[in-house]
Protein backbone atom coordinates (compact mmCIF):
# COMPACT_ATOMS: atom_id res chain seq x y z
CA UNK A 1 0.00 0.00 0.00
CA UNK A 2 1.28 3.27 -0.53
CA UNK A 3 1.56 6.44 2.12
CA UNK A 4 -1.11 8.10 1.40
CA UNK A 5 -3.46 5.00 1.69
CA UNK A 6 -2.28 3.61 4.68
CA UNK A 7 -2.88 7.77 6.69
CA UNK A 8 -6.40 7.22 4.70
CA UNK A 9 -7.01 3.82 6.36
CA UNK A 10 -5.38 5.63 9.83
CA UNK A 11 -8.26 7.99 9.61
CA UNK A 12 -11.32 5.52 9.24
CA UNK A 13 -12.82 3.73 11.78
CA UNK A 14 -13.15 0.07 10.89
CA UNK A 15 -15.54 -1.13 13.94
CA UNK A 16 -18.08 1.84 13.13
CA UNK A 17 -21.18 2.04 11.29
CA UNK A 18 -21.60 5.35 9.73
CA UNK A 19 -24.75 6.82 8.53
CA UNK A 20 -25.06 7.50 4.98
CA UNK A 21 -24.27 11.25 4.71
CA UNK A 22 -21.55 10.85 7.63
CA UNK A 23 -20.01 8.13 4.79
CA UNK A 24 -20.04 10.13 2.14
CA UNK A 25 -17.96 12.60 3.54
CA UNK A 26 -15.47 10.73 4.94
CA UNK A 27 -15.10 9.61 1.38
CA UNK A 28 -14.26 12.42 0.12
CA UNK A 29 -12.08 13.54 2.86
CA UNK A 30 -10.12 10.21 2.32
CA UNK A 31 -9.61 10.78 -1.09
CA UNK A 32 -6.12 11.51 -2.85
CA UNK A 33 -6.51 10.38 -6.70
CA UNK A 34 -5.91 13.09 -8.63
CA UNK A 35 -9.39 12.05 -10.86
CA UNK A 36 -13.08 12.10 -10.47
CA UNK A 37 -13.24 8.62 -8.77
CA UNK A 38 -16.50 6.26 -9.09
CA UNK A 39 -18.63 6.02 -6.18
CA UNK A 40 -19.81 2.13 -5.63
CA UNK A 41 -21.73 0.43 -3.13
CA UNK A 42 -21.32 -3.17 -2.42
CA UNK A 43 -24.21 -5.13 -0.51
CA UNK A 44 -24.04 -8.56 1.11
CA UNK A 45 -27.65 -9.57 0.77
CA UNK A 46 -28.68 -13.01 2.78
CA UNK A 47 -29.84 -14.86 -0.21
CA UNK A 48 -28.44 -17.95 -1.69
CA UNK A 49 -27.50 -17.24 -5.44
CA UNK A 50 -26.94 -20.85 -6.43
CA UNK A 51 -31.17 -20.95 -5.81
CA UNK A 52 -33.38 -19.30 -8.89
CA UNK A 53 -35.76 -17.89 -6.56
CA UNK A 54 -33.36 -16.43 -4.71
CA UNK A 55 -31.66 -14.48 -7.25
CA UNK A 56 -31.49 -10.95 -6.66
CA UNK A 57 -31.33 -8.63 -10.23
CA UNK A 58 -32.96 -5.61 -11.49
CA UNK A 59 -32.57 -1.94 -12.31
CA UNK A 60 -32.85 1.42 -11.15
CA UNK A 61 -32.99 4.83 -12.34
CA UNK A 62 -30.53 6.91 -10.37
CA UNK A 63 -32.44 10.35 -10.08
CA UNK A 64 -28.84 11.80 -10.55
CA UNK A 65 -27.54 9.77 -13.04
CA UNK A 66 -23.77 8.31 -12.98
CA UNK A 67 -21.41 10.21 -13.72
CA UNK A 68 -20.43 9.33 -16.72
CA UNK A 69 -21.43 9.04 -20.54
CA UNK A 70 -23.13 5.83 -21.42
CA UNK A 71 -22.65 4.39 -25.00
CA UNK A 72 -25.85 2.45 -26.49
CA UNK A 73 -25.89 0.24 -29.15
CA UNK A 74 -29.64 -0.43 -30.60
CA UNK A 75 -30.50 -3.61 -32.60
CA UNK A 76 -33.82 -2.82 -34.64
CA UNK A 77 -35.11 -2.32 -38.14
CA UNK A 78 -37.43 0.41 -40.05
CA UNK A 79 -39.40 2.65 -37.76
CA UNK A 80 -38.06 1.97 -34.70
CA UNK A 81 -34.57 2.26 -35.63
CA UNK A 82 -35.16 5.73 -36.53
CA UNK A 83 -36.90 6.07 -33.24
CA UNK A 84 -33.81 4.83 -31.87
CA UNK A 85 -31.42 7.44 -33.68
CA UNK A 86 -33.39 10.35 -32.84
CA UNK A 87 -33.91 9.12 -28.87
CA UNK A 88 -29.90 9.46 -29.22
CA UNK A 89 -28.86 6.16 -29.45
CA UNK A 90 -24.89 6.24 -30.25
CA UNK A 91 -25.36 2.93 -32.84
CA UNK A 92 -28.35 1.71 -34.53
CA UNK A 93 -28.42 -1.38 -37.27
CA UNK A 94 -29.41 -4.55 -37.57
CA UNK A 95 -27.70 -7.68 -39.30
CA UNK A 96 -25.13 -5.30 -39.90
CA UNK A 97 -24.12 -4.91 -36.13
CA UNK A 98 -24.64 -8.54 -35.22
CA UNK A 99 -21.44 -9.60 -38.01
CA UNK A 100 -19.52 -6.77 -36.75
CA UNK A 101 -19.79 -8.00 -33.38
CA UNK A 102 -18.66 -11.16 -34.86
CA UNK A 103 -15.65 -10.29 -35.89
CA UNK A 104 -15.25 -9.08 -32.15
CA UNK A 105 -15.85 -4.92 -32.33
CA UNK A 106 -17.43 -4.36 -28.72
CA UNK A 107 -17.35 -0.51 -28.77
CA UNK A 108 -20.49 -0.14 -26.31
CA UNK A 109 -21.46 0.12 -23.29
CA UNK A 110 -25.63 -0.82 -23.34
CA UNK A 111 -27.05 -3.13 -25.61
CA UNK A 112 -30.63 -2.62 -26.30
CA UNK A 113 -33.15 -4.53 -28.61
CA UNK A 114 -36.32 -5.01 -29.90
CA UNK A 115 -38.34 -8.40 -29.83
CA UNK A 116 -38.15 -9.17 -33.46
CA UNK A 117 -34.18 -8.83 -33.42
CA UNK A 118 -33.55 -11.48 -30.72
CA UNK A 119 -33.33 -14.49 -33.06
CA UNK A 120 -30.47 -13.33 -34.43
CA UNK A 121 -28.95 -11.19 -31.48
CA UNK A 122 -29.44 -14.84 -29.32
CA UNK A 123 -26.23 -15.83 -31.68
CA UNK A 124 -24.02 -13.22 -29.83
CA UNK A 125 -24.70 -14.75 -26.78
CA UNK A 126 -21.23 -16.07 -26.08
CA UNK A 127 -19.74 -12.84 -26.91
CA UNK A 128 -22.35 -10.25 -24.76
CA UNK A 129 -23.07 -12.63 -22.14
CA UNK A 130 -19.57 -12.67 -20.28
CA UNK A 131 -19.13 -9.07 -20.26
CA UNK A 132 -23.10 -8.01 -19.48
CA UNK A 133 -24.03 -6.74 -22.99
CA UNK A 134 -26.90 -9.34 -23.63
CA UNK A 135 -29.89 -7.33 -23.97
CA UNK A 136 -32.76 -9.06 -21.52
CA UNK A 137 -36.29 -8.49 -21.18
CA UNK A 138 -35.79 -8.51 -17.08
CA UNK A 139 -33.56 -5.63 -17.37
CA UNK A 140 -35.82 -3.90 -20.02
CA UNK A 141 -32.99 -3.84 -22.63
CA UNK A 142 -35.44 -6.19 -24.85
CA UNK A 143 -38.21 -3.76 -25.49
CA UNK A 144 -40.32 -1.87 -28.20
CA UNK A 145 -39.74 0.99 -26.65
CA UNK A 146 -36.88 1.52 -27.71
CA UNK A 147 -36.64 5.76 -27.00
CA UNK A 148 -37.79 5.20 -23.83
CA UNK A 149 -35.22 2.34 -22.72
CA UNK A 150 -32.51 4.85 -24.16
CA UNK A 151 -33.62 7.80 -22.41
CA UNK A 152 -33.53 5.90 -18.75
CA UNK A 153 -30.13 4.35 -19.65
CA UNK A 154 -28.62 7.57 -20.47
CA UNK A 155 -30.90 9.66 -17.63
CA UNK A 156 -28.96 7.18 -15.29
CA UNK A 157 -30.22 3.64 -15.34
CA UNK A 158 -27.98 1.06 -13.70
CA UNK A 159 -28.45 -2.79 -13.78
CA UNK A 160 -27.87 -5.14 -10.30
CA UNK A 161 -27.46 -8.50 -9.12
CA UNK A 162 -25.97 -10.52 -6.65
CA UNK A 163 -22.78 -12.28 -7.87
CA UNK A 164 -21.94 -16.23 -6.41
CA UNK A 165 -21.21 -15.15 -2.92
CA UNK A 166 -24.78 -12.97 -2.30
CA UNK A 167 -22.96 -9.41 -3.29
CA UNK A 168 -24.29 -6.60 -4.80
CA UNK A 169 -22.01 -4.09 -6.72
CA UNK A 170 -23.18 -1.04 -8.04
CA UNK A 171 -21.53 2.68 -8.84
CA UNK A 172 -23.74 5.38 -7.40
CA UNK A 173 -21.92 8.37 -9.17
CA UNK A 174 -18.82 10.70 -8.99
CA UNK A 175 -17.15 12.09 -5.84
CA UNK A 176 -17.34 15.27 -8.09
CA UNK A 177 -21.05 15.04 -6.91
CA UNK A 178 -22.14 16.63 -3.64
CA UNK A 179 -22.77 14.93 -0.72
CA UNK A 180 -26.41 15.43 -0.89
CA UNK A 181 -26.62 13.78 -5.14
CA UNK A 182 -24.48 10.74 -3.82
CA UNK A 183 -27.17 10.12 -1.17
CA UNK A 184 -30.24 10.63 -2.68
CA UNK A 185 -28.07 7.61 -5.70
CA UNK A 186 -27.53 5.57 -2.90
CA UNK A 187 -31.09 5.34 -1.01
CA UNK A 188 -32.84 5.32 -4.38
CA UNK A 189 -30.46 1.72 -4.86
CA UNK A 190 -31.09 1.04 -1.52
CA UNK A 191 -34.90 1.56 -1.62
CA UNK A 192 -34.81 -0.79 -5.36
CA UNK A 193 -32.41 -3.66 -3.13
CA UNK A 194 -34.71 -4.23 -0.53
CA UNK A 195 -38.12 -4.16 -3.36
CA UNK A 196 -36.62 -6.71 -4.58
CA UNK A 197 -36.31 -9.01 -1.31
CA UNK A 198 -37.01 -12.63 -2.72
CA UNK A 199 -39.93 -14.49 -1.26
CA UNK A 200 -37.37 -17.14 -0.49
CA UNK A 201 -35.09 -14.82 1.40
CA UNK A 202 -34.91 -15.73 5.31
CA UNK A 203 -33.53 -14.08 7.97
CA UNK A 204 -31.45 -10.54 8.02
CA UNK A 205 -31.36 -9.34 4.15
CA UNK A 206 -29.16 -6.52 4.78
CA UNK A 207 -26.44 -8.56 6.22
CA UNK A 208 -23.71 -5.41 5.61
CA UNK A 209 -23.41 -2.56 3.12
CA UNK A 210 -19.92 -0.95 2.15
CA UNK A 211 -19.45 2.32 0.31
CA UNK A 212 -16.23 3.18 -1.12
CA UNK A 213 -14.81 5.38 -3.85
CA UNK A 214 -12.10 3.86 -6.81
CA UNK A 215 -8.85 4.44 -5.01
CA UNK A 216 -9.88 4.90 -1.05
CA UNK A 217 -11.13 2.39 1.36
CA UNK A 218 -14.34 0.85 2.15
CA UNK A 219 -16.96 2.26 4.72
CA UNK A 220 -19.40 0.55 6.52
CA UNK A 221 -22.78 2.25 6.46
CA UNK A 222 -25.15 1.17 9.07
CA UNK A 223 -27.92 -0.98 7.14
CA UNK A 224 -30.65 -0.04 9.76
CA UNK A 225 -30.47 3.72 8.58
CA UNK A 226 -31.23 2.51 4.90
CA UNK A 227 -33.81 0.07 5.66
CA UNK A 228 -36.95 -0.88 7.56
CA UNK A 229 -36.46 -2.89 10.69
CA UNK A 230 -36.93 -6.99 9.88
Amino acid sequence: MGKKRLDSIKQLDRERLYEPLEAVALLRQLSHARFDETVEVAVRLGVDPRHADQMVRGTVVLPHGTGRSVRVLVFAKGDKAKEAEAAGADHVGADDLVAKIQEGWTDFDVAVATPDMMGAVGKLGRILGPRGLMPNPKTGTVTSEVARAISEIKAGKIEYRTEKAGIVHAPIGKLSFDDTRLVENFRALMDALIKARPSGAKGQYLRGVTISSTMGPGVKVNAHKVAPAE
